[in-house]
């Protein structure tokens, strides 16, 4: 007997805000399968405002109310049963972020959850994950994100550390991260992997997605450090006008996708490791998967 269910996930970042509903696919004597029905993205800057004003603008209020009113819209063509929408970085960060949740919830009846980063690790762990990691192999998972980037080291199959820092994409590119945040970063990296001698990188984020696109490897094949510094080299030599119209990137991942690169090089260079694989996973994936295991509360109706 096949059983199919639509599940859910809204990803409130700092960069962007994601939908993504998947199929749950259950048969009998056959593990469940997640499969992606439908993926949008909305550049909704939240970032942009919090890490300088400390609050989240009426303009991008405004936005958010009609890009969750439209995936309400959204979730309810297409079926879906279970949901649960999760603001991280800006949201955490802003002044009224709370308050703008309320009235999304009044105004949409979208409940939204506001997670901390250790959270926001523990749902992305969730993922399919574990069908990307060699037992016999000893990674540094790092997630890049608008506001913060989780870092996580799995060692033989098994999640031993994880923490989120204040390094982000957007804040960034505002010239928030001090000299100290990144030092800190560098001496936790030094210290939870120095006694593996090899480590490689799992990298996720739209970001690296993207450049692993572009490079045009198949899929679950790495990216050399060589390759990710050649990259990011080329892109400082084009302007930001110049990566939109000759490097074809969508101008809200025009800017990013420099100090993005920095980072993930940066956990590479501190970790000692040659190789970044890009799976192509993310916090939306953990909270679809989540939701099925029920190690997270979830939403079920759309009011």
């Amino acid at each position: 007997m096949l059983k199919i269910q639509k599940y859910a996930a809204i990803d409130i970042g700092s960069n962007a805000i994601r939908l993504l509903i998947s199929n749950i696919v259950e048969e009998k004597n056959q593990p469940t399968r997640f499969k992606k029905s439908s993926l949008v993205r909305v550049p909704v800057r939240l970032g942009a405002d919090v890490f300088i004003k400390e609050e989240i603008s009426e303009t991008n209020v405004e936005r958010m109310l009609k890009t969750m009113q439209a995936f309400k819209l959204l979730m309810e063509t297409h079926g879906v049963v279970k949901y649960k929408a999760c603001a991280t970085s800006a949201m955490r960060e802003a002044n009224n972020g709370k308050e703008v949740a309320k009235l999304i919830k009044k105004k949409t009846g979208i409940k939204i959850d506001i997670i901390e980063g250790e959270e926001e690790a523990a749902i992305i762990a969730a993922t399919d994950l574990q069908s990307y990691i060699d037992n016999n192999k000893n990674y540094l998972y790092v997630d890049v994100g608008g506001g913060s980037t989780e870092f996580s080291v799995i060692v033989k199959g098994e999640k031993i550390a994880s923490r989120s820092f204040k390094i982000g994409t957007v804040r960034l590119l505002n010239d928030m991260v001090k000299k100290e945040a990144w030092q800190e970063l560098e001496q936790w990296i030094k210290t939870q992997t120095s006694e593996y001698n090899k480590i490689e990188v799992i990298g996720s984020g739209g970001n690296i997605n993207k450049i692993f696109k572009i490079s045009g490897k198949a899929i679950g094949k790495p990216l050399s450090y060589f390759y990710l510094t050649s990259y990011y080299n080329m892109l400082q030599t084009y302007s930001y006008e110049e990566r939109i119209s000759i490097l074809d990137l969508n101008q809200d991942r025009a800017d990013v996708i420099i100090p993005a690169s920095r980072i993930y090089l940066s956990a590479m260079k501190w970790s000692g490791a040659k190789d970044i694989y890009v799976p192509k996973i993310g916090l939306s994936d953990g909270i679809i998967k989540s939701m099925y295991n029920d190690t997270v509360s979830s939403h079920t109706k759309l009011k």
